[in-house]
């Protein structure tokens, strides 16, 4: 009896081994599939440039100063540039740390997926991994299943968490992901990771059309509509940036919250210290396998009074306040702080043309430099 035992046990073993190789080469063989897999080349978009010597505390991010003249609602729409898809700078451990106690407060409202979006938050995840492992190679590794973050000291397994808390474990960057409706064509929100939205959340967006996602922005349907449900070839990706001028460094805002009261009164103690400079630096994509178009963003402050040392800066910031059309301006939410940088504006525009920075009756334009400054490139 014992020995029928011992060997239909036996026999139960071997069998199970037999069926966990079965299922277990088929997965394996996806491992080593998705290791082979070369966004870069499917894509069409090459492969970031690596920083062997990047120091994280040091770095800084590029000054983006995406001031136009005349200012009116487009696009402004550049060409990509590879190396800077994402950009890490030396707020990264501050940025993650916050991201992720955003998601553990808010959940859904910071990372939400709609059924069928599976494939594109994969792909997409996996494209991060590959240019972070490219672009920062010190930095960050992966072995085909685990992320390795030599900055946190963290692990990532790709095969057990989810794909968009791993980007946000990892990645200083917000993404919002759009697949075509099978119904009406439209390209909608279907899966998002967000923590630096002001007055929205992924929650209240997902599962809608661009056009209703952006019914608050002043001219969309007629300057920005089209352009935003056009075919994207993945070749192609674009980026651009939006501004706005804050009081402190707001990150996440929704409604309700007390920081956009200040907006609602001109405070006579402001201190342009307290002034700063909010740019949500954004490029949009097209995944290569999955088709979804993504568009991903960072937001990025800069304290107002660098102006002050940034040629031809203050002359266009000046312009746009003071003449820059009234329903874009409101939508910016600039009053809050213009009694207090617009004085700062004329005294900067004054010395900078004293120093023989900027001509006298310089007629303000968009510069050459967009979306920099001459001479930038000395700051970083």
């Amino acid at each position: 009896m014992d020995t029928v035992h011992l060997s239909l046990s036996s026999l139960c073993f071997v069998t199970l081994v037999a069926v966990v190789f079965h299922f277990r080469e088929p997965l394996l063989e996806k491992l080593r599939e998705r290791q082979k897999v070369d966004y870069y080349k499917l894509s069409g978009v090459p492969a970031p440039n690596p920083l062997p010597d990047f120091d994280v505390d040091k770095a800084k991010a590029r000054p983006y100063r995406p001031f136009r003249w005349s200012y009116h609602q487009t696009m402004s729409l550049k060409k990509m540039e590879p190396d800077y898809w994402l950009e890490l700078e030396s707020t990264y451990r501050e940025r993650v740390a916050q991201r992720k106690a955003l998601y553990e407060k808010h959940g859904e409202k910071i990372i939400n997926a709609l059924p069928g979006s599976e494939l594109a938050c994969r792909e997409l995840m996996e494209m991060v991994i590959q240019f972070l492992c490219v672009r920062y190679p010190k930095q960050f590794q992966f072995d085909g299943r685990t992320l390795y973050n030599r900055i946190l000291d963290t692990q990532s397994d790709v095969d057990k968490a989810d794909p968009l808390v791993i980007l946000n474990d990892n990645v200083p960057e917000d993404f919002l992901l759009t697949l075509p409706d099978p119904k009406t064509g439209l390209y909608t929100m279907v899966a998002g990771v967000c923590c630096s939205s002001m007055g929205w959340n992924v929650a209240t967006k997902i599962g809608k059309p661009l056009k209703d996602i952006h019914t608050v922005v002043p001219d969309y349907k007629e300057k920005m509509e089209f352009s935003m449900d056009r075919r994207m070839p993945a070749d192609k990706p674009i980026q651009r940036g939006s501004w706005g001028l804050e009081i402190g460094q707001p990150l996440w805002m929704q409604d309700g919250d007390p920081h956009f009261a200040l907006r609602a009164t001109q405070d006579p103690n402001l201190k342009i210290e307290d002034i700063y400079l909010r740019v949500d630096w954004q490029t949009l994509r097209r995944l290569p396998r999955s088709r979804s178009i993504v568009f991903n963003f960072k937001a990025l402050f800069t304290s107002f009074s660098n102006f002050r040392n940034e040629p031809y800066v203050p002359h266009l910031v000046l312009k746009v306040l003071r003449e820059g059309k009234k329903n874009l301006m409101e939508y910016k939410g600039t009053w809050h702080i213009e009694h207090k940088a617009i004085p700062a504006l004329e005294n900067w525009c004054k010395e900078q043309e004293e120093k023989g920075w900027v001509p006298k009756n310089w007629e303000v334009r968009t510069l050459d430099e967009d979306p920099y400054f001459p001479g930038w490139k000395e700051t970083m």
